[in-house]
C-alpha cells in the first residue's frame, strides 16, 4: 500500500492571522538576536540603503536608455552562469542552523559562489533559535537571503508563507554543470514544501527517520532487532537483566518520541491516521493507534526500561549515553545522527537504522513501510535584501560538488541524485539507509503539521513529564490535545487542509 506526502491541499483563511501570529512571537528572544548581530550593523537605516540600492540601481539600469550598455559590463549579467543576476560586489546573507550537520556544508557551497563570483562579500552565521532571532528580522524588513528554518526553535510556516519566495525559479535554473536543476533532483522534492498552492521550502537532505542500535552490540548479544513494541518490550526485560535501558531522551529532543509515535501510529491506521495528524483533526491522539503506542510507551517507562533523568540531560549527552556508553539500546532519531555523535560514538559500534516499530499484523502499512522524507527546509525570504544571492547560493548547494561534498562529510545524502557510492563512504549508517528505503519501496510517508503549526516548544514540556514517568496515558493524551486542538480551533492561524 502506497501512502503519499501530499496530495491536494488547499489554504483556509487569510494573511491578517498570519501577520498577527508572527507579531504575537515578534519580541521573542529579542537579545539574543541583539547579541547574534552585534557588530554586523544590521539596523534598519543601512538596511534601507542595501535594500534602495539593489533595488533601484536595477530599475536605473532597465530604464536607462543604454541598459544593453550597462549590462554588457557585466555588472548586473543575467545569463547561465548568473540566472538570477546577482549584482557583482553585493553582500549576500545566509542564517543556517547549527544542529546536527553543523553549517560547514554551506560554508563549503558559499567557497565556491565566492570562485565564481570574486567580488561577493557572502556570510553563513549559525543559529540555534531560528525564529527567536530571525522573526524580528522578518518584521523590521531584513531577513536573511537565505534560512536553514530548521531544529526545534524553527519558524511555523503558517506565519511566514505569504513573506517567502516561490522556489520553482531555483529549480528550474541551469545547475552549475549546466543541467536544469529540477532534472538533477530526486522526485517529489516540492511536496514537503508545499503549503497551500506554495512551494516555499526546498528541504535539501533526504532524511530516513528510525529507530538506531549498534549492530556490534547486537551481534555480540544474539538479539535481533525487533520490529514491534511488544517485541521491543521483551527485548527491553532481556537488557535490563544485564544492566542495560530499552530507550533514553534528552530534554530537548523528548519530541523524537511524537516522531516514532506518530509513525507507528501511521503503520498502524493507514491514511486515516495520517490525514487525522496532517489537519490536527481534533481529538485525533485518541485514536486507538496512538492510545495503543502510548500504551506501550507507558508500559517501557513504568516498567523501568526508560533510561532515567532525561528531562534534566541536555540531549547531546543523553545521545551521547547511548553512542558512546551504551547505556541503553535504541535511540528515535533521523539520519543525521551518526554526523551529530560522531565525536561521541564508540570504536566499532556500527549505528544501524530499522523501520519505526509497528503494532501487530493487522496494522494497514507493512513493517517496512518507512518515514522518509527531504528535509533541513530551506527558504528564501521574499522580501531579502539580496533576492537573487540567496538563490544562487542555494543553486550552488545544489551542485554536484557541493552534494557530493555534503554525503561525504555528513554521512546522509541530499536530494541530489547520484551523490552517494554503493559503500556508502565507510558508513553503516549511510549504507543502512539505502537498505531501508529500498525495503520500504513505495511505502514512504511522511507528514508536515508539527512543524507548520509551530508546537514543538510547547509540546517538549508534554513529552518529558510522560517519558518522565509523570503523566499516565490518559493526561498525556489529554495535554496534546490541548495543544493541538487550540491551534485548530484559532481562526488567526492559517490552516492547510491536506486531503
Amino acid at each position: 500500500m502506497s501512502t503519499t506526502v501530499l496530495c491536494k491541499i488547499s489554504t483556509a483563511t487569510g494573511s491578517a492571522g498570519k501577520r498577527k501570529l508572527l507579531a504575537a512571537q515578534a519580541d521573542v528572544g529579542l537579545n539574543d538576536y541583539q547579541a547574534s548581530t552585534k557588530g554586523r550593523e544590521l539596523g534598519m537605516n543601512k538596511t534601507l540603503d542595501r535594500r534602495t540600492f539593489l533595488r533601484g540601481t536595477t530599475a536605473l539600469v532597465a530604464a536607462s536608455p543604454f541598459a544593453g550598455l550597462l549590462g554588457s559590463t557585466g555588472a548586473f549579467a543575467q545569463d547561465a552562469a548568473n540566472p538570477f543576476g546577482v549584482a557583482e560586489g553585493s553582500s549576500v546573507d545566509a542564517v543556517i542552523f547549527n544542529g546536527g550537520y553543523g553549517i560547514d556544508y554551506v560554508e563549503f557551497a558559499a567557497n565556491i559562489m565566492k570562485t565564481n563570483h570574486p567580488s561577493l562579500n557572502i556570510s553563513v552565521a549559525p543559529s540555534t533559535q531560528i525564529a527567536q532571532e530571525l522573526q524580528p528580522r522578518f518584521l523590521g524588513g531584513n531577513p536573511p537571503d537565505l534560512i536553514d528554518n530548521s531544529g526545534a526553535n524553527a519558524i511555523g510556516f503558517s506565519a511566514i508563507i505569504d513573506q517567502l519566495e516561490d522556489m520553482n525559479s531555483v529549480l528550474d535554473a541551469p545547475s552549475l554543470e549546466g543541467v536544469t536543476i529540477r532534472d538533477t533532483l530526486v522526485g517529489g522534492v516540492e511536496k514537503p514544501g508545499t503549503f497551500g498552492d506554495k512551494f516555499v521550502a526546498l528541504n535539501y537532505v533526504m532524511t530516513v527517520y528510525g529507530i538506531w542500535y549498534s549492530a556490534q552490540l547486537f551481534e555480540d548479544n544474539g538479539w535481533t532487532p525487533p520490529t514491534t513494541w511488544a517485541e521491543a518490550i521483551e527485548l527491553g526485560k532481556v537488557a535490563k537483566e544485564k544492566g542495560i535501558y530499552l530507550f533514553g531522551w534528552g530534554k530537548e529532543a523528548a519530541t523524537y518520541y511524537r516522531t516514532t509515535a506518530v509513525a507507528s501510529a501511521i503503520k498502524a491506521g493507514g491514511d486515516e491516521v495520517r490525514l487525522a495528524v496532517d489537519n490536527f483533526t481534533p481529538g485525533f491522539w485518541s485514536h486507538p493507534a496512538f492510545q495503543t503506542v502510548f500504551t506501550s510507551m507507558y508500559e517501557i517507562i513504568s516498567g523501568g526500561m526508560m533510561k532515567p533523568g532525561g528531562a534534566g540531560t541536555q540531549f547531546t549527552a543523553a545521545q551521547a549515553q547511548w553512542s558512546n556508553d551504551q547505556s541503553f539500546l535504541l535511540y528515535p532519531s533521523g539520519s543525521w545522527i551518526e554526523n551529530e555523535m560522531k565525536p561521541a560514538t564508540k570504536e566499532g559500534f556500527r549505528m544501524t537504522g530499522m523501520p519505526e516499530l509497528s503494532v501487530d499484523a493487522n496494522d494497514k502499512l507493512p513493517k517496512t513501510a518507512l518515514h522518509a522524507t527531504a528535509g533541513e527546509p530551506f527558504i528564501i525570504p521574499a522580501g531579502a535584501l539580496n533576492l537573487a544571492g540567496g538563490k544562487e547560493l542555494l543553486r550552488t548547494m545544489l551542485s554536484k560538488e557541493a552534494a557530493s561534498n555534503f554525503a561525504k562529510t555528513k554521512l546522509a545524502p541530499t536530494i541530489v541524485k547520484d551523490t552517494v557510492p554503493a559503500d556508502g563512504f565507510g558508513s553503516t549508517a549511510l549504507v543502512s539507509q539505502s537498505k531501508l528505503l529500498a525495503d520500504a519501496g513505495a511505502d514512504v510517508f511522511t507528514w508536515n503539521s508539527f512543524d507548520l503549526y509551530g508546537t514543538n516548544q510547547d509540546e517538549l514540556v508534554v513529552w518529558n513529564s510522560f517519558l518522565d514517568g509523570k503523566l499516565d496515558v490518559a493526561a498525556f493524551t489529554a495535554a496534546l490535545t490541548q495543544i493541538t486542538d487550540r491551534v485548530y480551533n484559532d481562526a488567526s492561524v492559517t490552516k492547510v487542509v491536506v486531503q
